[in-house]
């Protein structure tokens, strides 16, 4: 009979083959996370540290994939390029409802915000029950890592929040966002992969947590794949990096 510790070495992913060795078998488009994935987790979402040289280390790996390099982020684009700049990479935010080539172009129909019935109903809730909260231009966020011990309440909160509203949930470490229904990872992935200069290549899509198993899914649709972060059982990844650091190591921007 195995014993725990073998169940739990059964279930780590391999690490993935190198850039070099992907790009040799035909062109590669890569889809990033952020938080977890570029950089690691923070409390809180403004308390982050983005490592000196990121967004430059960036710009020259999509310049080495031929502008085939993707930021896809449960953050707001304004959100990431308050920590990163300005950006002149594609990139979705939001969990995918706000979807811009690098030129900034928009894919699909402009996403719209909560109403404010709905903000002002997630302000109480936050204040009351000891959550911090997060404003976005497409949808809200309620975050509890500094207690935990909030996950059942925010759930509670949530489905009949989400329902009344007509939003989706998105649930990740210590946070449930609400966004618009039909915005995932997924579909930025899908569309823009239909769009150049992605057209054509293997998609591998890079994320930590549960919001980014669509885009794994919808890599794994597209004949690519997808490679977790840390660690989470039923992972629809193929492969697997530990940590924000293995990710430099594997992109080879150290």
């Amino acid at each position: 009979m195995r014993g725990a510790d073998d169940s739990l070495r059964q279930a780590v992913l391999p690490a993935p083959p190198s850039l070099r060795e992907l790009s040799a078998r035909g062109p590669l488009a890569l889809f990033l996370d952020f938080d977890g994935t570029l950089v690691e987790l923070a409390a809180g979402p403004d308390e982050i540290m983005v490592p000196a040289g990121l967004v430059d280390a960036l710009n020259a790996l999509s310049a080495r994939l031929d502008g085939r390099l993707a930021l896809i982020s449960g953050r707001a684009i304004v959100d990431l390029e308050k920590h990163l700049g300005p950006l002149a990479l594609a990139r979705a935010g939001s969990h995918g409802a706000d979807c811009r080539l690098a030129d900034g172009t928009a894919l699909g129909a402009a996403p719209s915000g909560l109403t404010s019935d709905a903000v002002a109903e997630i302000a109480a809730f936050a204040e009351t029950e000891g959550f911090v909260r997060e404003d976005k231009p497409h949808g809200g966020a309620l975050h509890y890592r500094h207690q935990p011990s909030l996950e059942s309440k925010a759930l509670a909160f949530a489905e009949s929040f989400a329902a009344r509203h007509g939003l989706t949930i998105k649930r990740g470490k210590c946070v449930i966002e609400f966004v618009a229904s039909g915005a995932d990872k997924g579909w930025a992935v899908a569309a823009l992969m239909a769009e150049a200069p992605f057209v054509g290549a293997t998609p591998v899509f890079v994320g930590d947590d549960v919001t980014d198993e669509d885009g794994f899914r919808a890599a794994g649709q597209l004949g690519g794949f997808g490679v977790l972060v840390g660690e989470r059982d039923g992972s629809q990844a193929r492969f697997g990096l530990d940590r924000p650091a293995d990710v430099y190591r594997w992109l080879e921007i150290e």
